[in-house]
């Protein structure tokens, strides 16, 4: 992938690799546990990094809808509710493991979707580019910050989820 600064690519590349992590969860061949841990921080590590630096700066736009992006955050607690319930599963690839991998995969796709659809094609289209790389390198910067503080592990992601 090219290297970008734009706040909306930087996010539909985190959407795609989030995909990936899916379909390696769902495989039997693969590290589904290195996977789920990968997924669990990306997961953090986007969601907290929209809630601070992307989504505040969004709802300055007037063309923006407020109530999507407060949809959102609202749609990244359900994520963290299900991505808990699949971190606590003891045994991976387990009837319940695979079932809350689909109430994972279920709430995470459905946010993606509604996300891109609106406050993304939104922002693509309200938001200036110099703006959008600005955002951008926030973005990255408290993704990163939080990528490297352990974001996704179960004890932080039930302490989200009880806050």
């Amino acid at each position: 992938m090219a290297e970008t600064h734009d706040v909306i690519e930087l996010i539909l590349q985190d959407h795609r690799r989030m995909e990936d992590l899916f379909r390696l969860m769902r495989s039997v061949e693969a590290d589904r546990a290195a996977a789920l841990q990968e997924f669990a921080d990306l997961l953090i590590a986007h969601a907290v990094a929209e809630e601070a630096e992307v989504y505040p700066a969004l709802k300055r736009y007037k063309n923006i809808d407020d109530e999507e992006v407060e949809h959102g955050e609202h749609e990244h607690d359900e994520g963290n509710r299900a991505l808990l319930g699949l971190l606590e599963v003891e045994e991976v690839g387990s009837e319940e493991w695979d079932s809350k991998l689909e109430d994972l995969v279920e709430a995470v796709t459905h946010h993606a979707d509604e996300e891109e659809r609106t406050i993304l094609n939104g922002a693509r289209e309200n938001v200036a580019m110099g703006r959008r790389e600005e955002l951008g390198v926030a973005f990255m910067e408290e993704r990163e910050r939080q990528l490297k503080s352990g974001c996704g592990s179960a004890d932080n992601v039930r302490r989200l989820v009880n806050s």
